[in-house]
């Protein structure tokens, strides 16, 4: 398992929609407990909120509540749960922001979380029915909610892959009470995390129970490599065009390339 970044070295610009996300988030997560009923007319706990605004798969799946696709990305089990993803978020979402663009960082960001969504819903129906049973102790994960943003946040993780894979990423990998610190190459931190994600969805695949939507995590990932240099900003296409042209012409390849470098 990969460990939490705590920096990137790939350039970027004011990370406007990223930030607003985050806050969106934590402001939601609060009122959850603050004041549910700003959120769910009538909802008195943080669990009224959850069970109006998470996704159920079998609504999906049946056509109802198609808009919990998008609230369960805004919605957070518990403090752990939030930090995390808005961790990973902040780190991943500010570059691959500054090479997309605002608009289009914010199309990718939900197209992302929905295909994870999906992938997640996949996941359950190809999985064996005895094994559903067996591995939820009778409760079927076709019912069971599901919330976080970590589906569009996959997908984020991604793009970036796509964008900088030779940029430095600085984790922190807790062994019991001792922080251990590690750089390393982003492509290699993230092939990292996708294994553990693609191990353990094979493990959930054959009955291994787990309250991780690990599919929704390789779904979002894929989706963000395929989807990500559709998402580039014009202007920045162009431009790179031209700069390979001239280090072709010239013979000598440059030692990185940083989006940012080419953003008017």
């Amino acid at each position: 398992m990969a460990g939490i970044p705590i920096w990137q070295s790939a350039p970027h610009r004011r990370p406007v929609v990223t930030l607003t996300i985050i806050a969106l988030n934590f402001i939601i997560f609060i009122l959850m407990y603050v004041d549910p009923s700003l959120l769910v007319n009538g909802a008195k706990t943080y669990f009224d909120v959850q069970r109006a605004l998470a996704m159920v798969p079998l609504d999906i799946v049946m056509g109802r509540r198609l808009w919990t696709i998008f609230t369960a990305m805004f919605l957070h089990a518990n403090l752990i749960h939030i930090l995390g993803n808005m961790i990973f978020l902040f780190f991943f979402g500010a570059p691959v922001e500054s090479v997309m663009g605002k608009k289009r960082y914010i199309v990718f960001y939900f197209l992302c979380g929905v295909l994870a969504a999906f992938f997640h819903i996949f996941s359950i129906a190809i999985t064996p029915q005895e094994t559903l049973a067996g591995s939820y102790s009778g409760i079927n994960p076709w019912i069971v909610p599901t919330l976080g943003a970590s589906g569009a946040i996959s997908g984020v993780m991604g793009a970036y892959l796509v964008f900088y894979p030779r940029s430095k990423i600085t984790m922190v990998y807790p062994i019991w009470f001792i922080p251990l610190i590690f750089t390393l190459p982003a492509w290699a931190y993230i092939i990292m995390w996708f294994i553990f994600q693609l191990v353990m969805g094979v493990y959930v695949l054959i009955g291994f129970a787990s309250s991780v939507a690990f599919w929704a995590h390789i779904g979002g990932f894929l989706s963000g490599i395929a989807f990500a240099p559709f998402f580039m900003d014009p202007r920045i296409k162009a431009q790179i065009k031209v700069f390979r042209s001239l280090e072709k012409h010239i013979g000598e390849p440059m030692s990185e390339l940083y989006y940012d470098d080419f953003i008017y």
